[in-house]
């Protein structure tokens, strides 16, 4: 390569290359080196002083769009977190005293046992079964139960948030309503067997596969309180329970929901004559526990042996067995059942056996006496549970009219 310099008058010889005088019109353009098209010039290369040409920006959101637009997305965020992660309730009554108290405000966890995907998607938000006299969803499409998958299993002892899956039976408002699944009154109580399980209650006590289960941490049942009528001045019964009073000549006697180590202390006050455990006996049948079944003679303290239902568990198909499993069956499971004589069809097909669907709970309350449970109306199917009930966030109690602190952010155990 040449690298001598070429001298000025002779840089352009033989070259279409040419230099425009300032009074030539084509001084004002460019020519390109890849085609002969004429190019501007950046017109923002040179700026007159003192006339500025203004930048071509992105243009501003009004105040009300940018408002508008963080509130939809929080209100998308706060949709999910609720579907999906965690949820809040509120203790309505004293079915799990004293484990958990009216007035409480627990934080439900849902990412346990994996969010259950919603059933009835066209539901309103915030709404769970009414707006006024009118539903809050449409049923006109449903989806089939799934779950995403969780992080942990259901255990016994575990607190579990659940839709109460009985509520046309026995009606909470008076009225008997069918909801969807996923729009059913929420109940809260303890998962005390899974499926698999064989469950019996004996004398209050829990069994399950034969074992005695510990009774929970805070459980209450009713004691009988015997004391002569003039010695009760001085002792504040009230405050620990009292349900009812009856008199017996000069004795009164008082039936107080207790701890176990409460009656224990009572016990030792020499103004107290006795304390004695409110029992059903065995054998005694009581018309609103399940089965209701007269060939069942259960009560509240003394209740089965009973098999919880498992997913893939076969059973054999009798008078007795459909009398425990029929509703699972029919209302949980969809199918119809005709019994013609001694012979069981399932949907008009003859069956001597029934193979289960889903896993299924046996649930009961803290508050053993004072807790419609499975006990009263069966079992838990899993479509139904809603999550794990983890932490107490706040928690008032409304007849005192002041806030129980020592409760806020207290593990649920």
């Amino acid at each position: 390569m040449d690298d001598s310099i070429i001298p000025d008058d002779k840089k352009f010889e033989n070259s279409d290359a040419f230099i425009a005088g300032n009074d030539d019109p084509s001084a004002d353009y460019e020519i390109s080196n890849d085609s002969d098209s004429i190019v501007p010039p950046n017109i923002n290369s040179v700026i007159p002083e003192g006339n500025p040409i203004p930048q071509k920006g992105k243009k501003r959101k009004a105040p009300f769009r940018e408002w508008f637009e963080a509130l939809a997305f929080a209100f998308i965020g706060v949709l999910i977190v609720k579907a999906f992660i965690f949820e809040p309730f509120a203790i309505p009554s004293a079915s799990m005293d004293n484990t958990l108290l009216e007035g409480d405000y627990i934080v439900v966890n849902k990412l346990a046992y994996g969010a259950r995907l919603p059933q009835t998607p066209l539901s309103l938000p915030f709404s769970h079964q009414t707006i006024g006299s009118f539903p809050s969803y449409v049923t006109w499409w449903t989806w089939n139960y799934h779950r995403v998958p969780g992080y942990s299993e259901i255990k016994r002892n575990d607190v579990i948030v659940f839709n109460f899956p009985a509520e046309e039976l026995f009606p909470l408002t008076g009225k008997a309503t069918n909801y969807p699944v996923d729009h059913r009154t929420h109940f809260i109580k303890r998962c005390v067997a899974l499926p698999g399980d064989t469950f019996k209650i004996e004398d209050r006590e829990v069994f399950v596969n034969r074992t005695k289960l510990p009774f929970p941490k805070n459980v209450l049942f009713n004691y009988n309180v015997k004391m002569d009528s003039a010695d009760r001045v001085g002792l504040k019964l009230k405050k620990l329970g009292m349900v009812r009073e009856c008199q017996q000549g000069n004795y009164s006697i008082l039936t107080i929901t207790l701890l176990p180590k409460q009656a224990d202390s009572l016990r030792l006050i020499s103004k107290i004559v006795s304390v004695e455990a409110e029992n059903s006996h065995a054998g005694a049948y009581d018309g609103q526990i399940f089965p209701h079944d007269e060939r069942f003679a259960w009560n509240q303290d003394n209740f089965g042996t009973i098999i919880i239902p498992k997913k893939g568990a076969t059973i054999h198909l009798s008078a007795d067995s459909l009398s425990i499993y029929e509703r699972i069956i029919v209302s949980y499971e969809h199918n119809r059942i005709d019994v013609k004589n001694d012979s069981i069809f399932i949907n008009g097909k003859y069956a001597t056996t029934y193979t289960f669907k889903l896993n299924y709970y046996f649930m009961m309350g803290d508050n053993r006496h004072y807790s419609m449970d499975s006990r009263y109306w069966g079992f838990v199917p899993e479509d139904h549970i809603v999550g794990k009930a983890t932490m107490i966030l706040f928690s008032y109690d409304k007849p005192d009219g002041h806030v129980r602190w020592d409760r806020c952010f207290k593990t649920i155990e």
